[in-house]
Order: C-alpha cells, then structure tokens, then sequence
C-alpha cells in the first residue's frame, strides 16, 4: 500500500485491483459473521444519542453504517472512490463523499460532535500531509469536540511523530489505548487509540 509518489496517499498502491481486494476482503468477513463493530460500540459509548459523527477515512463504510445504524446522522469521507462506491452500495444510509481529508471541505455540513479515523487511516494519507489532515478533519467538529484515531505502531508514521502534530494542529491528547475496547497504552503497544480534544 505504499507508493513512490510522495504527493499521493499512502493508500495508492501500484498493484492492480488493490481497492477491490479490500472491498472484497471486509464484505467476506462480514458474510462469515466477523465482528467488525469494535470500533463503533466505543465511539457509541462515548457520544450521545443521534450525536454527528464524521466517518473520516470511512473507506468502504463499515465503521460509519454501524453508527448509523445506532441511530447517529453519519457523514463518511474517503479519498478511495471504489471505496466509496462500496459503502454507497453496501451501505445505504450515511452520506458517502470522495474527498482528500487534507483538503476537507463539507461546506454543506453542520459540526460534528465526533470524528473518527480508524483503521489506520493516518498511516496512509500522503507523507507530510498529516498535519493538514488533523486540521481540515478538526474544522469540521465543534468546539469540544473529538477526534478518535487508531493506527498500528509499527508504520512509517510513528506515535511520536504523530504527537508532534498533534500540537502543531492545536490539538490536544486528551488519553491514548492500546486497544479499541481501552486496553491501558504502554511502550510495546502494537496500537494506538488516541483521544484528540478539539479546542
């Protein structure tokens, strides 16, 4: 999943039908009954009922149709189109929208209590467009509000950079996990689930 093309996002792989082999891969785990709602019952937990929720890096809308499905208003945004147009199909419902997340612009859109960008989705934005991403993705949630971000430690985008952009977006971490279900983060952790305050 990694491209030459520093530009592009990370995602963008040069091999052939990689969008559609994900598509296929989670509608596979869905139909053998996978749990894949791990995210959605914490984000559900900690939100109001009927709260807004921003789906950033929804990819093939998992994730934003489980919330929806919970009774929340749902807006998901993924750069990917064939992502997109698997939630539109899949999941009928939320707002699906082709967007780069460093240049989010849902104009149309009233705040969001909560953004959530789960599945690695900050490991795989373009390098150096980090930053841009916290900010745009930020914009569009209220004040006091939350970003929610969970993404393997072992990648080219590390925690402790991610913490250095953190402050330069004029976030703040507000509590890091290890885990979705709020395993206690430590050194070795191979996942971060970061709280972001938006100020």
């Amino acid at each position: 999943m990694v491209t030459m093309d520093s530009s592009k996002p990370r995602w963008f792989s040069d091999k052939d039908g990689h969008s559609q082999w994900y598509v296929d891969r989670f509608r596979t785990m869905a139909a053998e009954g996978a749990d894949l709602a791990g995210e959605a019952r914490l984000i559900d937990a900690i939100v109001p009922p009927g709260s807004r929720v921003l789906d950033a890096g929804c990819g093939p809308g998992r994730l934003g149709a489980e919330l929806h499905a919970r009774g929340h208003a749902v807006v998901g945004a993924d750069v990917d189109p064939v992502l997109i147009d698997a939630a539109r199909t899949d999941h009928p419902g939320p707002r699906w929208e082709v967007a780069d997340l460093s240049a989010l612009d849902l104009r149309d859109e009233e705040p969001f209590d909560i953004a959530v960008m789960a599945g690695n989705v900050l490991v795989f934005v373009a390098p150096g467009s980090e930053v841009e991403v916290l900010r745009h993705v930020a914009a569009h949630v209220r004040p006091g509000g939350r970003i929610i971000t969970g993404f393997h430690t072992d990648r080219e985008y590390t925690v402790g950079a991610f913490d250095a952009d953190i402050e330069t977006a004029g976030l703040t971490l507000e509590q890091r996990f290890g885990t979705w279900d709020l395993v206690p983060f430590s050194a070795d952790a191979t996942f971060a689930v970061s709280f972001l305050l938006v100020p």
